[in-house]
């Protein structure tokens, strides 16, 4: 395997704290085990860039994994080697319960299927998390069989839970200023098992959030969205210190504490406790358990009889979504498919941030990464380092958010960015441009959750509230806007008029006046600028240019990057355009200027000649021509009646979408697809 630049670098600063992510896949075979047990036997044989270490280690996990990882149909077979050798090493999922009867410590092999183990006092001490749902372990078994019927023949001789023995957090602070906050976000992403280069910077960051509750106690994330986006995996497979609630069902005793016990439940054990498949409108809920879960989430206690006790473990909410967002903000709300018991604004005001599910992209094969990232109970245990740090108030030296922002609406917004710097700046270097990227982002985060508990009660409306922030540095008002507002303003603020919006505010149908351009507007053209945010949908090229190349009959493309085939494509969709707004019978002379690709030049042409095949029956005459690198300036198309439109990135303003799938509206519809971030400019030329 080629090691990329990134590869290189990460290896030469975190030499054995690495592995290539591919190589999960390549050892875990049939083995039902969470990732970081894996790259935790990973990293202890293949935390090397070297590729014939790399090969041995992968035999060496392998063996291992054969010989001690226990699968639920070989149980018999293990056994058996434990009673024929008499010690035998696994590992397995191992939890531990009190026989009070006994006043002994027993465990549970859960895949074994052995119990009553017995566990001496200190080893539950070390680790109490075994006393809840279960620890993955490397253990000595002994079998010593007796003919006493009480005597339990299996003896555990030692076990030590799988995680990482050792860590250093100044040398990982020290490290990471060798790396551009670019290349430490891609790291971050490799380290997750994505490849970067299938994400724009916001999906990113959508991305990263799902670690804050990791490094932030306290912290309340919800995310909901379409199936397959990969929402619970976080949860499930990269730390030791988290756990996943399958289902999202839980009771009263198992999440805070059994009253006849006095037993702590997970959220004294865990950071991080998911609840999968949240949303569903007929599940049954504990109204009880709401009610404890709210004052909780509020306040970090919980009350048991007349004592209170505290936790700091970060909650995460997931579920599916059946509607798209369109239909959610002109009929409900964007938390309706929630329970009714949890759709409730007491509860979901306590929610820190809200991860809109539905800009997350669809795991597909290509988005998995090949690449070096840290071996992910390194992270983890750095993210659990970050705990017990508070970088809320960093922001206040460079912007004041608005002083009619709720206290709630403001812990929400601080704690998302404290997380958020942890994660990506955690030697503390930080411009304030960078510091303003996910300020914005956590304020929208917020800013989801109150505008919906506007929708759903009305009192909250008494109280406006502008989200905003004042930037110190230059003196400006900037407000936070959600990318649903922006792609559906009359549905988003429906309910401020009561009225049924008529019509869907899609980019084509919007007027000139207004922040995005129109597909046969009757309004005179104005000189303006429009910024795109990522993931924003609804745009088209007929709503780009559709109204300033109507009636040219001369249009110049300037744009050096049609080189391969979605840049072709993009050319082609573009002449489209032009066919729809060209009058029957008239002839449209099209010139693309670009730059001939150096290395794969007669592909490019290729694509080209295709493209103007297929112009030349319908009247519009397309050229090429190529132009050196050095005289392309600008991204434009000037028409010969007097408009030339900058553009900030050509053509190619649309993520990767699939192009080959005949059954996606993404491929043939452009208002379906997400947008990557990009500008506009109109100017009237002097003809």
């Amino acid at each position: 395997m080629q090691l990329t630049a990134l590869d290189q670098k990460i290896n030469e600063h975190f030499p054995g704290l690495v592995v290539r992510k591919d190589l999960v896949k390549t050892v875990k075979g049939n083995a039902i085990v969470p990732t970081y047990v894996l790259e935790y036997l990973l990293g202890q044989y293949c935390a090397t860039s070297d590729e014939a270490s790399i090969q041995s280690g992968i035999d060496t996990v392998k063996e291992i994994l054969r010989r001690h990882y226990v699968h639920r149909n070989e149980a018999g077979l293990i056994k058996s080697t434990i009673r024929e050798k008499g010690r035998h090493k696994v590992i397995d999922k191992i939890s531990v319960s009190l026989n009070d009867k006994s006043d002994v410590y027993e465990a549970t092999f859960g895949n074994l299927g052995i119990k009553k183990v017995l566990v001496d006092t200190d080893t539950v001490k070390s680790h109490p998390k075994l006393l809840v749902s279960g620890v993955w372990c490397l253990a000595d078994l002994e079998y010593e069989h007796t003919e006493d019927k009480n005597t339990n023949p299996w003896i555990l001789d030692t076990l030590k839970p799988i995680q990482l023995s050792h860590f250093d957090i100044d040398s990982y602070t020290e490290a990471r200023a060798q790396f551009s906050t670019d290349e430490w976000i891609d790291i971050l992403l490799q380290s997750l098992g994505l490849n970067p280069e299938m994400f724009g910077r916001r999906n990113k960051l959508m991305q990263l959030v799902r670690l804050i509750p990791f490094c932030e106690r306290n912290y309340n994330l919800i995310e909901l969205g379409p199936k397959g986006t990969g929402k619970s995996h976080v949860y499930s497979e990269f730390s030791p210190h988290g756990i996943l609630l399958s289902g999202g069902e839980v009771s009263v005793p198992k999440l805070f504490v059994n009253n006849s016990s006095g037993k702590i439940g997970l959220v004294g054990y865990w950071d991080t406790v998911a609840f999968d498949e949240f949303a569903g409108q007929g599940k049954r809920v504990d109204k009880a358990l709401v009610d404890i879960m709210k004052n909780y989430m509020a306040n970090k206690t919980f009350s048991r009889g007349v004592e209170t006790l505290g936790a700091d473990a970060s909650m995460a909410f997931v579920g599916n979504t059946r509607h798209p967002v369109a239909y959610m903000l002109r009929h409900t709300d964007l938390f309706d498919e929630l329970p009714e018991k949890y759709h409730d604004t007491a509860f979901l005001d306590r929610l820190h941030f809200y991860l809109p599910g539905w800009e997350v992209d669809i795991i597909r094969g290509e988005m998995f990464s090949e690449g070096y990232g840290f071996v992910v109970d390194y992270l983890a245990e750095v993210l659990k380092h970050f705990r017990n740090h508070d970088l809320s108030q960093v922001y206040t030296e460079h912007f004041e958010l608005l002083k009619d922002l709720s206290t709630r609406d403001k812990d929400g917004i601080q704690k998302t960015f404290s997380g958020m710097m942890k994660i990506l700046y955690p030697h503390g270097q930080c411009t304030a441009q960078e510091m303003e990227e996910i300020f914005q982002f956590a304020m929208e985060g917020r800013k989801r959750v109150k505008d919906q508990l506007l929708r759903i009660d009305e009192t909250y409306r008494s109280t406006p509230v502008t989200f905003g922030y004042k930037n110190n540095i230059t003196g400006d008002t900037v407000m936070v806007q959600t990318l649903e507002e922006r792609n559906y303003p009359k549905f988003y603020r429906g309910y401020e008029t009561g009225e049924e919006p008529s019509e869907e505010p899609t980019a084509q149908k919007t007027t000139c006046s207004q922040s995005t351009p129109s597909e046969g507007c009757d309004e005179e053209l104005k000189e303006t600028h429009i910024d795109f945010q990522e993931n924003q949908t609804g745009i088209t090229y007929d709503a780009l240019f559709g109204a300033h190349i109507r009636g040219a009959k001369e249009i110049t493309i300037t744009d050096p990057y049609i080189r391969k085939f979605h840049q072709a494509r993009n050319l082609m969709e573009f002449m489209e355009t032009v066919a729809k707004v060209k009058e029957n019978g008239d002839i449209v002379s099209v010139t693309l200027i670009t730059v001939l690709d150096e290395f794969d030049g007669m592909k490019q042409t290729d694509l080209l000649e295709k493209v103007q095949e297929a112009c030349s029956g319908i009247g519009i005459e397309l050229s090429c021509r190529f132009a050196e690198q050095s005289s392309i300036h600008d991204r434009s198309i000037e028409t010969d009646h007097g408009w030339k439109i900058i553009l900030g990135r050509g053509l190619d303003i649309f993520q990767n979408y699939e192009m080959g799938n005949a059954f996606s509206f993404a491929n043939k519809l452009q208002q379906f697809r997400a947008c990557r971030p990009f500008g506009v400019s109109y100017h009237r030329l002097k003809i």
